[in-house]
């Protein structure tokens, strides 16, 4: 069994939200030291989770897990699911970054309700800003579809100005 240690802030004025606040997207991103997109999905040993909105992006949670590889890059081969707690730990997210996914735990993210994006290399600001400018224009036809199923208003396109 993997073992999952959660790191957040609490805010001691305001409750804790389980789910991100109104017009946020809930996103993850996969890590090796919470400073940067830099891991695989099935390897990350950390995921830092931030709610985005088009006026910026607060820090949520980062979630870590223990026993994951060998630390040479492959993963163990003693059978144990790695795939089931992180797809349970990002539940409630919108959107997952990481450098590559696999097939069937891309299926388990979507079947969660979480789109799996695979990028390049970056520093956390960096995809936290691409999120927040595709908020404030009128998103790609993925990102409103995936924020339409999550119950996130999308800007709608205005095709008066073209």
């Amino acid at each position: 069994m993997t073992a999952v240690r959660r790191l957040s802030l609490v805010d001691t004025d305001a409750a804790t939200e389980a789910t991100p606040p109104p017009g946020a997207v809930r996103v993850a991103i996969a890590s090796t030291d919470l400073k940067g997109l830099n891991a695989h999905f099935g390897s990350a040993p950390k995921f830092a989770i931030y709610d985005v909105t088009p006026a910026g992006w607060s820090f949520v949670e980062a979630v870590e897990f223990e026993g994951n590889t060998e630390g040479d890059g492959a993963h163990r081969s003693d059978g144990d699911d790695r795939i089931t707690p992180k797809v349970d730990a990002l539940t409630g997210c919108h959107l997952l970054f990481c450098l590559a996914i696999g097939g069937p735990a891309a299926a388990r993210a979507v079947a969660n309700r979480i789109h799996p994006i695979k990028a390049q290399a970056a520093t956390i600001d960096d995809v936290l800003e691409k999120v927040r400018v595709m908020l404030t224009g009128a998103p790609p036809p993925w990102l409103r579809k995936v924020l339409q199923a999550a119950g996130v208003a999308a800007p709608r396109p205005d095709f008066e100005d073209e």
